[in-house]
């Protein structure tokens, strides 16, 4: 099997595997009960969060324990927002992840006016926009660290520079950057960041909410005193430790699977503009995680690339794996402008820890026939 998709999500690695498990057998008090074992989880949830903290340049208070990126992503708009109702505007791009639009979808039911900054061809959003666009009745900036589907990253420096000159906090969802850039709460300025254990090589089921201390939120979740009593209910310890382990392992490797998987990123690009005739590489050239590769083949539809790679047992993605199932085209390649032709024809194949050499010999070997293949049976002539 060649796994191309570890933007939807990870392999867990091998060192999170063994620490959950000796977890799960050695383990099982409640975190808030006073007697020793549960003390224990409790001690080990604090290191978790400690080593989340460390790679982010933050408190250990400043972290919440969520059930997912999404999870984090919703608790960050409609906590703003509840506890600052005088306020009624949300600004966002035309490019989130869909656990922003559709919770901002969920805000404008509840009369909150949602802007949407639109992108250029790159997938970067227009920050004169932004400028123009904010007014004294915005709430809250979200705006993503990095796209899921390009892997362009936004300029987050300066929408927090707008942002302060107007009291606005900011929100980013970095679940896409976070282990695979430096991400430094305190460098990038903003109040509230979105992660997901899933996406670093970690468990699904566990994400964490960065939360600036002073910042105004309600709870997620009311109950009793987890989490700062901002989401309550018995943590999910083992998903806690998962976390906390890969973060650990983050700050161990970075550079490591940076080196690795930037190389592994050039040589598939450069394969693919090489043996490939007509294809457009999508997202911006500098400005975004190299292992994020996304292009469209002329004249094809993309599910049927995906299906003939699966035969191959090469696995790659049409776009985000939460609107996978849809029939619409990607919002995202709406925005940077593509045709809906060009769009229905994106792949994108996002390379992870775990990918070799070999991994990217084979699809450029495979990749090829398999485009050729198709176009002669759609006639396209190139």
């Amino acid at each position: 099997m060649i796994y191309l998709d570890n933007n939807a999500t990870t392999p867990i690695d091998p060192v999170v595997s063994e620490k959950l498990a000796w977890f799960a057998k050695n383990h099982f008090g409640n975190p808030s009960s006073l007697y020793p074992i549960g003390l224990e989880v409790k001690e080990m949830i604090n290191s978790a969060r400690e080593n989340i903290a460390c790679v982010l340049g933050a408190a250990r208070s400043e972290i919440i324990f969520t059930g997912s990126g999404t999870e984090s992503d919703n608790f960050a708009l409609r906590g703003i927002f509840d506890a600052s109702q005088e306020k009624k505007i949300l600004i966002t791009s035309a490019i989130e992840h869909p656990a922003v639009i559709e919770t901002a979808n969920y805000l404008e039911k509840k009369g909150i006016k949602v802007i949407y900054i639109p992108v250029d061809e790159f997938g970067m959003i227009n920050l004169e926009f932004l400028e123009n666009a904010v007014t004294p009745e915005t709430g809250l900036i979200s705006i993503m660290h990095a796209n899921n589907e390009l892997g362009t990253i936004q300029p987050i420096k300066n929408v927090v520079k707008i942002a302060k000159q107007h009291g606005i906090p900011v929100h980013t969802d970095a679940v896409q950057s976070f282990g695979k850039i430096p991400v430094d709460v305190h460098n990038l300025g903003i109040d509230l960041l979105s992660i997901s254990a899933h996406k670093i090589y970690g468990p699904k089921g566990i994400g964490a909410l960065y939360i600036r201390k002073g910042t105004k939120i309600d709870p997620l979740i009311y109950g009793g005193h987890q989490e700062r009593l901002l989401r309550a209910g018995t943590e999910n310890t083992i998903g806690i430790i998962g976390l906390g382990e890969a973060a650990k392992i983050i700050k161990e490797r970075r550079n490591q699977d940076n080196e690795h998987i930037d190389r592994l990123a050039y040589k598939l690009k450069n394969g693919i503009e090489e043996f490939i005739p007509k294809v457009k590489f999508n997202g911006h050239p500098k400005e975004r995680i190299k292992g994020t590769v996304n292009f469209s083949f002329e004249g094809l539809e993309a599910e049927a690339v995906l299906l003939a790679l699966a035969t191959k047992e090469i696995y790659v993605s049409t776009g985000s794996a939460c609107s996978e199932d849809s029939e619409e085209v990607s919002h995202v390649m709406n925005a940077i402008g593509l045709k809906p032709e060009t769009a229905r024809s994106s792949i994108r194949m996002s390379i992870g820890r775990f990918n070799t050499d070999d991994d990217i010999d084979t699809v450029l070997k495979e990749l090829p026939e398999i485009v050729n293949k198709l176009r002669e049976i759609t006639a396209i002539d190139f």
